[in-house]
């Protein structure tokens, strides 16, 4: 067994447990009724997890180069170091699940459990993650969770992971990492098991908590990691039992009929009656001096305040019934971004009607006899594009890749029997892999066409013919957006190597398929452009199609079309405003 968690022990906890909540989901949803009976702990939990995961994947993918070594080095040297540049430290990897876990939090639970796991990347650092460290983190996880809470409630996933820390305490000096993290677990679902008689609301339901039966499933996928569970293996954590299997049934049959008989409408500790009538959520950019305040604002304002973060970076999540109040709390503490609200009775009127799709979804005479077109695409002016085209928009964040879920839902919705999905980024094929997997088991015929640009996904509709076979229109699409190349620009954001060479902050850059090949100076954005557009068209190309980010001066536009007809005066140019926030400039040329 390991002595100490290493990087790769990391990055398969984390595949287990996105792994196991996928299994529970549905059983965490349906056992959701504190603080809020709204269904969502268990989505909530899997897509924060889903964030996390996404962010230690990247690690591992995006290792920064090294520089060359002296020409007396030897290959063995090299080899070293090839090795050594390729893993990640423990403690990177840490910070990375707790940052991506923080900037994709969802819900209560899920921003609870962001704040577990940076007090476990906290406490742990980049010191040895042996067992005796894995004790402290698992308190100092404990400590950060009531910390973050404004007013803590026992019976919850606190007590839980309160528990779990209380229960490695007295376990021998000597022993294993794999013995802590099992001590763990155990514990933790033995607390769980009690927090119906702790919590009344759960007592009435004849459920345990939800939020604590998500915590429980994460422990047990470290538990598992550290043992060297294969992340595939058939110990994932979701075969791990949370309950007794028997005890959980009788629960989930009692929660069912009190929820029949409207008596979880009768407890008012907060939720859809007698408690606040929204849910918010931002990421804060503020100094640490401005929390105070805020946090005494929101208290003042509404229930289930959680605020967790630090280094300038915070979730802030609270119950209330004034929304905007909550965000001008926030734009007075700092700079709030990616808000969300939620109103609740909306939210459990739409996932009730998103669970019958999904639940009845592989009865045919559910679905529609018609073909959809999903596109995940930044910008409105984009979505309008492929509105128009005949596609259903699901809108991607710029800070943030849909979830699997959030994709499987927007196809949901279309109620089709065959799919095509355009994904329109290179980083959404696993996400977009699981999903198809779903609805096809539901009885959804979907094929995925991994176009990685928005230009791609245009050329992709315009060939769409919902009158043709399905596979034949998938070929048709797929071959259209292969036939297009596509290129776009970014400002570096500090110093870098870079397949065209090493950039400076402010450069701009050409990216071509997907690689730097074009580095401009700051400011030359217009030249940088066409020196792109010239390499794209030196391979030939009928028309270029220039799609314009947020912000972007259609001054540009006209420059490089003007460029066009100079240069190349057979090849035809469209401009739109794509309104994209990840990039001022998108080309594509077929």
């Amino acid at each position: 067994m390991p002595h100490a968690l290493d990087a790769q022990a990391v990055r398969n906890w984390c595949r287990l447990s996105l792994a196991a909540l996928g299994q529970a989901r549905e059983e965490i949803d349906a056992i959701n009724v504190y603080p809020v009976p709204d269904g969502d702990t268990g989505t909530n939990l899997y897509l924060t997890v889903e964030s996390a995961t996404q962010q230690v994947e990247a690690l591992f993918a995006d290792r920064p180069a090294r520089p060359a070594r002296p020409a007396a080095a030897t290959q063995a040297d090299d080899a070293e170091d090839r090795d050594d540049a390729a893993r990640p430290s423990t403690g990177s990897a840490l910070r990375a699940l707790a940052h991506g876990a923080l900037l994709g939090a969802r819900g209560n639970s899920g921003v609870i459990l962001s704040q577990l796991l940076r007090g476990i990347a906290a406490s742990v650092a980049d010191g040895p993650a042996d067992a005796d460290a894995l004790r402290t983190a698992l308190r100092r996880a404990a400590e950060a969770g009531y910390e973050a809470v404004a007013r803590p409630v026992e019976g919850t996933m606190l007590t839980v992971a309160a528990a779990a820390a209380d229960g490695v305490v007295h376990l021998p000096a000597d022993c294993g990492l794999d013995t802590v993290a099992e001590g763990a677990y155990e514990a933790a679902r033995a607390a769980l098991a009690l927090t119906p008689s702790q919590l009344d609301v759960l007592g009435r339901a004849g459920v345990v908590d939800a939020g604590g039966r998500g915590l429980v499933a994460v422990l047990g996928a470290l538990a598992d990691a550290v043992s060297g569970q294969s992340p595939m293996g058939p110990l994932a954590l979701g075969m791990r039992p949370a309950v007794d299997p028997v005890a959980a049934h009788a629960a989930h049959a009692a929660h069912a009929a009190l929820a029949a008989d409207q008596h979880l409408q009768a407890t008012p500790p907060v939720g859809v009656v007698g408690g606040p009538a929204y849910e918010v959520i931002y990421l804060l950019d503020a100094v640490d001096g401005k929390l105070p305040a805020l946090r005494a604002r929101l208290d003042a304002l509404g229930e289930s305040l959680v605020v967790v973060g630090g280094d300038g970076l915070w979730n802030v999540h609270v119950h209330v019934d004034d929304p905007g109040a909550a965000v001008e709390a926030g734009i007075e503490a700092g700079r709030p971004h990616r808000l969300r609200i939620t109103h609740f009775a909306s939210a459990a009127a739409s996932a009730s009607a998103l669970g019958a799709v999904g639940a009845t979804g592989a009865q045919a005479g559910e679905l529609g006899d018609q073909r959809a077109v999903v596109s995940v695409v930044q910008g409105e002016g984009l979505a309008e594009l492929c509105r128009g085209c005949g596609a259903t928009v699901l809108h991607a964040d710029p800070d943030r890749a849909p979830s699997s879920a959030e994709l499987a839902g927007a196809i949901r919705l279309t109620r089709a029997r065959e799919v095509v999905l355009l994904l329109n980024d290179a980083e959404l094929r696993a996400a977009a892999g699981a999903a198809a997997d779903q609805l096809r088991d539901e009885g959804v015929r979907v094929a995925v066409i991994p176009t990685r640009s928005p230009v791609q996904g245009l050329a992709a509709l315009a060939v769409h013919e919902p009158g043709r076979r399905f596979d034949e229109d998938v070929v048709a699409m797929t071959s259209a957006a292969g036939a297009t190349r596509y290129a776009e620009l970014a400002l570096a954001e500090g110093e870098s190597w870079t397949m065209a060479g090493v950039c400076q902050a402010g450069d701009v850059l050409g990216l071509i398929d997907g690689d730097v090949a074009v580095i401009g100076s700051a400011g030359t954005t217009a030249a940088t452009a066409a020196v792109v557009l010239d390499r794209m068209l030196a391979a030939g190309g009928e028309m270029v199609t220039l799609i314009l980010g947020d912000g972007t001066d259609a001054a540009l536009a006209d420059e490089l079309v003007a460029h066009v007809r100079r240069s190349n005066p057979v090849v035809d140019t469209v401009v739109y405003r794509g309104g994209q926030g990840s990039s001022p400039l998108v080309i594509g040329v077929e």
